[in-house]
């Protein structure tokens, strides 16, 4: 297939080699590229079981045939490995710029094993690959660290882990351009684990692909429609966090620690207020949304530097209404430490939430723990965490392991160790289908939101809706979250950005996916309809629980946390509850659909999906 460089780079730290690693052209026709070819690897150099902060563990670098062909949307790369935090393969996505030099640098992707005697950073400069010693680089946040390596290496992109990865913190985050990060599952904390500091790439070969003049002409194309929708130009103008206001509106606005999802002091966090702070906006390599958003601002004395960008909307979500904290500069603030240091902002505003309410019931003591709304208490709490300093070092084992050492587990936001994202699925049921049955844990970004589709035209081929969505009940919620999800899972195997693709399939002016389908014609040579981008999407997710089942999740894994069966107290949603037996039927339902079995995949479903190896 072409659009590929049909090799990944074999980085073995313990041994300090370096290989090409062939990838069969059979993988790229099956499973196109990122998440899918990346967790084909795991699967292949992975037996399950290996300790995820162990050597056993093996973490992979990934593009897709967008990558470096300046599509936009492609300005993105995936990172899989087995997580600390749910203890199976996993995967996580960043935006910027270093998805590009990857994937003009001769190589796929860069699997990396293995543990390096003493710190180390990998560079793949022009096509070669060295490891090169890292100890001044060790302890440094994540922007000396790329201001360092970017002085020896012009032109070059990196990808850092902060003193929170080096300390194993099981939330770490890999960051590049300071202020993007592949975050959630604790890859970080994987990265410090294999003393790895950076990666560091710097691309100069061009992919040979199959119709280099049509691709100019449909890239341009994708990239006027995007520019000329009033949607995507308000998302540029505003950025995600234009949407606490209306989350709130619709009474879906995580807050008190998913205790509540109204929160009276939203305008705090609104976007007149962010708009006070906003200093200038940025994109990902070749694209003309341009909707990350850079703050300046300042909070207890500390300024706030636009380089660390500023507040997407779940950090706006997760150290504001989740926290009670109606003040932005501190989230701004918050946002900031996460990066430089290298943390999750999720899992963060999770774990602080969860301290919060129990300190109030007495499971933390005052002078230990946070009350609600402390804005600086909450900064100074970041702090503690990558410092394991007093209850900081039990925070840095993840909100699972923390609830179940100070009790509390039923409102411990966390579904198979992976903390919730800022998005309240009482108010919209298919999420509660999605997030009970991800095998990533939960996750936002490749689940069914249900609001979305309230609104959507009909006829849209890809969602296959047959009527009006009604976000409050559970009919038809199973085939859509399936849909939905096989969708999103293509998305993220061709690893283009779901602000280009799955968060425009509703919009009545624009539906993405037939010219995506023309652009991965174009560069591949494998021609698509319909149907066959589902069942790249749909093979790859059930990858996905080929990989849980191993490591012995089953059906039973399957929940969601105890508050969400709480009706919510007031608000739009009020009343709105996840009824166990609703949830139960609707699951049943969702397993037929899929093929699944208690422990996953049926032996027929592999076999129909060409993964037969599996059965």
């Amino acid at each position: 297939m072409k659009g590929v460089f049909g090799r990944y780079l074999d980085v073995d730290l313990t041994r300090g080699t370096l290989s090409d690693y062939p990838v069969p052209d059979s993988w790229y026709s099956a499973y196109l590229g990122g998440r899918g070819v990346a967790t084909r690897i795991l699967l292949q150099e992975t037996r399950g079981g290996e300790d995820p902060l162990g050597e056993g563990n093996v973490l992979v670098f990934a593009t897709g045939p967008f990558q470096g062909l300046s599509i936009p949307g492609g300005g993105r790369h995936v990172v899989v490995a087995r997580s600390p935090k749910t203890g199976t393969v996993n995967e996580s996505y960043a935006g910027g710029f270093f998805a590009h030099e990857l994937g003009t640098s001769g190589y796929d992707g860069i699997i990396l094993r293995g543990k390096a005697n003493r710190p180390a950073y990998l560079t793949l400069i022009d096509g070669k690959g060295e490891i090169r010693d890292a100890s001044s680089l060790w302890g440094t946040t994540v922007g000396d660290v790329e201001e360092a390596l970017l002085k020896r290496y012009k032109g070059a992109k990196v990808s850092s882990i902060g003193p929170a990865g080096e300390r194993l913190v099981r939330f770490a985050c890999i960051v590049n351009d300071r202020n993007r990060a592949a975050g959630r599952p604790g890859f970080g904390a994987v990265m410090g684990s294999k003393n790895l500091k950076a990666v560091v790439v710097r691309g100069k070969q061009q992919k040979e692909v199959h119709d280099e003049g049509r691709l100019a002409c449909l890239r341009a194309e994708f990239s006027r429609a995007l520019a000329n929708d009033p949607g995507v130009q308000q998302l540029g103008r505003k950025g995600t966090a234009q949407y606490t206001l209306g989350t709130n509106e619709l009474g879906i606005l995580p807050t008190r620690n998913f205790a509540q999802a109204v929160f009276d002091k939203c305008e705090g966090l609104d976007t007149p207020e962010y708009d006070r702070i906003r200093v200038s906006r940025d994109n990902c390599t070749a694209c003309p949304v341009r909707c990350k958003q850079a703050v300046s601002t300042e909070f207890d004395g500390t300024a706030v530097d636009p380089k660390y960008g500023g507040p997407e909307y779940e950090t706006v979500a997760a150290f504001g209404s989740l926290c009670l904290n109606d003040n932005l500069p501190s989230v701004a603030l918050a946002n900031q430490k996460c990066n430089e240091l290298g943390l999750d902002t999720i899992s963060t505003g999770l774990i602080l939430a969860y301290v919060m309410e129990a300190t109030e019931r007495g499971l933390i003591a005052p002078d230990r723990g946070l009350a609600w709304g402390d804005a600086k208490g909450m900064v100074r709490m970041i702090d503690r965490i990558v410092s394991r300093e007093g209850l900081g070092d039990l925070l840095a084992e993840g909100l699972k392991a923390v609830s179940e050492k100070l009790g509390g587990t039923d409102y411990a936001m966390q579904i198979k160790g992976v903390e919730l994202p800022l998005h309240e699925p009482r108010g919209k049921k298919g999420l509660a289908i999605s997030y009970a049955t991800s095998p990533r844990g939960a996750t936002h970004l490749e689940a069914m939101h249900d609001e979305m589709l309230e609104g959507a035209p009909a006829g849209v081929p890809e969602l296959a809706l047959a009527g009006p969505v009604n976000r409050f009940d559970w009919e038809r919620k199973a085939s859509l979250c399936k849909r939905c999800e096989d969708l999103y899972s293509f998305v993220n195997s061709l690893v283009i950005c779901g602000f280009v693709s799955w968060n425009q399939v509703a919009n009545p002016r624009l539906n993405p996916f037939p010219a995506i389908r023309e652009m991965v014609a174009a560069a591949t040579g494998h021609e698509m309809d319909l149907d066959e981008m589902m069942r790249i999407g749909e093979r790859n997710y059930v990858l996905r629980r080929v990989a849980t089942a191993r490591d012995g999740y089953s059906s039973g894994d399957d929940v969601v946390p105890r508050r969400l069966k709480d009706p919510l107290p007031a608000g739009p949603c009020a009343g709105e509850r996840i009824d166990e037996a609703a949830l139960a039927k609707a699951l049943a339902e969702y397993y037929r659909l899929r093929g699944f079995d208690d422990r996953g995949p049926s032996r027929l479903k592999l076999e129909e999906l060409g993964l037969r190896e599996f059965c």
